[in-house]
């Protein structure tokens, strides 16, 4: 059996790089055109809702109270459903890219005169979805809607090459790894900067383009070549 075949198609790398470029358009648009601010991850929010606390403004702590619970319910939600969805032939990881497209057709119609927490706290929701979701690229931890853990890993693994490459014979494959993600999720973050220059809060429709190739290769590994692993837990949960 070949390395390929051991894995899921839900733990494919090609699947994260497709999902964490998505991510990276996702950063793009918020950042160009919903508020300026990066909805993919809570780090921000937390740190501005200490400061918010320590400063007094009650106000403003509440206001950072949404987009954190809206990825905490993110995060629940993708733990608690995966296993009452195979009942009806498709795996959790199948039917959360279908929530993303639908999502992000409703979001496309939203106009710029409607205040951006909606937008914001939409993407904050489906980015903890996704993250608690995919976990594993190949047996490799892997983030697929933020580049933290993919710098460390690239540079950490980058040393063990240079210097210690005999103690660790999976650093080249985490630095392929690693650096495809990163690498793919600038390119979301280009991509989705330069179309909201012509399109506006319009771009986001273009994510359902990688989107729709990831549903319709999921769905026929469900349907077909992997319809007897639908009970098959992916690589890190």
């Amino acid at each position: 059996m070949t390395q390929e075949k051991r894995y899921l198609e839900c733990e494919k790398l090609w699947v994260y790089a497709m999902l964490i470029f998505v991510a990276g358009f996702y950063g793009g648009y918020t950042l160009s055109v919903r508020g300026g601010v990066f909805c993919n991850a809570q780090t921000g929010n937390i740190a501005l809702f200490g400061m918010a606390l320590g400063t007094g403004n009650w106000r403003k702590a509440l206001y950072y109270l949404i987009p954190m619970s809206g990825y905490l319910l993110g995060s629940m939600i993708s733990e608690a459903i995966p296993r009452h969805i195979r009942r009806f032939g498709l795996r959790w990881d199948t039917l959360l890219t279908l929530i993303e497209i639908l999502v992000v057709a409703v979001m496309g119609f939203i106009p710029a005169s409607v205040p951006n927490q909606i937008c914001q706290v939409t993407i904050n929701f489906i980015c903890a979805m996704q993250y608690n979701t995919f976990r594993q690229a190949e047996g490799i931890g892997s983030a697929t809607t933020f580049c933290t853990n993919h710098t460390r890993m690239l540079g950490s693994n980058l040393v063990r090459i240079i210097f210690r490459s005999g103690e660790y014979p999976d650093a080249f494959e985490k630095v392929k790894s690693h650096g495809v993600m990163l690498l793919c999720f600038l390119l979301g973050t280009v991509g989705s900067a330069f179309l909201c220059l012509h399109f506006s809060v319009h771009t986001i429709w273009f994510a359902l383009i990688p989107l729709g190739i990831l549903f319709a290769d999921l769905l026929k590994a469900d349907l077909t070549t992997e319809k007897d692993k639908l009970t098959t837990t992916p690589g890190g949960h």
